[in-house]
């Protein structure tokens, strides 16, 4: 098992990257001294995969689980499914030295997330996540929350977990359109931090897309140090930690617009890093050969990288970036690249200019 610190002081915790880790999750839960009772949160997909895999190792090493199941998809990242969360908890009889243990993808680990943060004002909480966007991203962070119609992550909490274990064989399940999905915040880190990981991509990407474990275990390691090293010099994102927001800020609009059902998170943030790909070549003079380099690199793992836009929809699609955190004084703040493995945060965009790249990018 490969070991990534995430330094927060007397909050830092462990990424363990390796296979077969999901039959450690009791004894390393043990290690951390977490309390007798815990509750397993996974979705109607995960949860028949990998549930009775997570009880039995919890049971093993002396705790009394539980399961809860939410529904699937970015429609469970709601009030409601905390509510239900809530209750359940309560049932149970979960107390302050109890912790709970998201066994999922990126919206389990968001929603399970802020359930412990808000549960007796905050229970211990463990990420297991069982798709290649939640290990290399969401999982780590602290970043939790839920979303509201009006956008995505609206409430939520910085919350870290006490451990994250990225257990490579649950990604053996992942249907092919989720592993491609994941490959979008892969190549993000490539952009915004690492022009060798961008350019390790470009060269094995193949090997990826075949999941090879070693090229696997290597490329999630690389993107779990980079978001460690993020978020150690800048938890709550009031600074660097923002560059993690590349692409995103399209991205996270398309998605509310769309009702969270159209695109996944990779596919729309695809389409939102090639759409800043070029805002940045026009702002920042990002070379022409690198905003062609993004865009074949998203093409090649199967990812859109454009959508058309009726002017009714365009406008839905500003009203949601109105409501992104990163607006600040009614300004759209983006992240904007000057070469590949370079960012700079904070740059304000015209809104003319946003709307005339994405009609530049629309398929077809």
């Amino acid at each position: 098992m490969q070991s990534v610190k995430v330094p927060l002081g007397n909050r830092s915790y462990r990424i363990g990257i390796g296979r077969r880790l999901l039959d450690r999750v009791g004894a390393e839960c043990a290690a951390l001294q977490l309390g007798h009772r815990c509750a397993v949160i996974s979705d109607r997909h995960v949860a028949p995969r990998f549930g009775k895999a997570a009880l039995r190792a919890l049971t093993r090493a002396g705790f009394e689980p539980f399961l809860i199941t939410v529904p699937a998809g970015e429609t469970a990242k709601s009030l409601k499914s905390v509510q239900s969360c809530y209750d359940q908890l309560a049932a149970h009889r979960l107390e302050r030295k109890s912790f709970i243990v998201a066994l999922g993808g990126g919206v389990v680990g968001d929603l399970a997330g802020f359930v412990a943060a808000t549960y007796l004002r905050g229970i211990a909480f463990v990420q297991v996540p069982t798709t290649l966007l939640a290990q290399v991203d969401s999982s780590v962070g602290g970043k939790v929350g839920v979303n509201l119609k009006a956008g995505k992550n609206l409430v939520g909490a910085f919350y870290q977990p006490r451990l994250v274990l990225c257990d490579l064989d649950t990604l053996r399940t992942l249907p092919e359109r989720e592993f491609r999905a994941g490959l979008a915040e892969v190549i993000k880190y490539g952009i915004i931090f690492d022009a060798a990981l961008f350019n390790r991509l470009e060269r094995d990407l193949h090997r990826l897309l075949k999941r090879n474990p070693e090229t696997l275990a290597h490329i999630v390691a690389r993107c779990c140090e980079i978001k460690a090293e993020v978020v150690g010099q800048d938890e709550t994102e009031s600074g660097l930690r923002a560059i993690l927001n590349f692409g995103h800020t399209i991205g996270h609009a398309l998605e509310a617009i769309s009702g969270y059902g159209k695109y996944l998170h990779g596919e729309a943030i695809s389409i939102g890093q090639v759409a800043a790909a070029q805002l940045s070549a026009a702002l920042l003079g990002l070379p022409k050969s690198d905003v062609e380099r993004i865009t074949a690199i998203f093409q090649r793992a199967g990812l859109p990288t454009g959508v058309h836009l009726q002017p009714a929809q365009m406008k839905r699609l500003f009203a949601a970036m109105q409501l992104d955190k990163k607006v600040s004084a009614g300004e759209l703040k983006f992240v904007l690249a000057k070469r590949i493995g370079q960012v700079e945060f904070g740059h304000r965009v015209p809104k003319d200019l946003v709307a005339a790249t994405i009609r530049m990018s629309s398929p077809g």
